[in-house]
């Protein structure tokens, strides 16, 4: 059974990828830190609609705890294979620079940053094995244009672009394709805080984004339809550049 990985699945743009590949047939692997409650209900969505969903539980940024975990779940599942990792987990910290503190500047760069590296690593040594696989990195608006008091998340965001690119060319020969996708301002959980009337004026489309429309994308870039696109990375951000 071909399973999908998705960090930071309990919610908001993870929850809408988990069940928009899960309509795309893929069995789901939510992962979560702290949020089991959430990650319980969307799985229970997905078995809802007739899906496969497990949850598993590490920390992105630690290398121990992910590790761990992926090891456990191969064990247990000695038939299938992760075929599809979105790197999705990561956190908002604002400030302005002068005033951001050293916590505010490293979890944000260590959940963006050491969660790609310490999950893609783990995973990608059955994807070689097997020559296929897909890894999909979230990204952000703020990745591409950098955005005042988001320093940590544009610096973090870009420097994922960067690693979208340099993973994606080691990793082709093996067929494993790496792309990356930077939404706008969309509707969830992280942008709640936002002025949204505000911030729409900004946008051409005039509207925030829903969640399932970066999903849509990112089962694009997960399926056979996508096997020559590697190293993009897609904005989907209502023409705001």
């Amino acid at each position: 059974m071909n399973f999908a990985l998705v960090t930071g699945g309990s919610r908001g743009i993870g929850a809408a990828i988990c069940r928009r590949l899960a309509r795309q047939g893929l069995s789901i692997i939510i992962n979560y830190h702290s949020n089991e409650k959430a990650a319980l209900e969307v799985a229970r969505d997905i078995r809802a609609q007739g899906g496969t969903a497990e949850l598993l539980r590490f920390d992105v940024t630690s290398e121990e705890s992910v590790d761990t975990a992926i090891e456990s779940w191969e064990e247990s599942h000695p038939s299938d294979r992760i075929t599809v990792l979105v790197n999705n987990a990561g956190v908002r910290e604002d400030s302005l620079l002068i005033f951001m503190q050293t916590d505010q500047w490293r979890k944000v760069i260590d959940t963006t940053l050491d969660g790609f590296f310490f999950v893609s690593r783990r995973v990608l040594k059955g994807m070689l094995t097997k020559r296929s696989g897909r890894i999909i990195n979230i990204a952000s608006l703020s990745g591409l244009k950098g955005l005042p008091g988001q320093a940590n998340y544009s610096a973090a965001k870009a420097a994922l672009i960067g690693a979208t690119k340099a993973l994606a060319q080691e990793v082709a020969p093996r067929k494993v394709t790496v792309n990356a996708v930077a939404p706008g301002f969309i509707r969830s959980d992280m942008t709640k805080d936002l002025d949204e009337e505000s911030l729409k004026k900004t946008v051409p489309l005039g509207r925030f984004g829903e969640a399932d429309e970066v999903a849509a994308l990112v089962a694009f870039l997960a399926s056979d339809s996508a096997a020559y696109i590697t190293g993009e990375t897609i904005s989907v951000n209502g023409g705001l550049y």
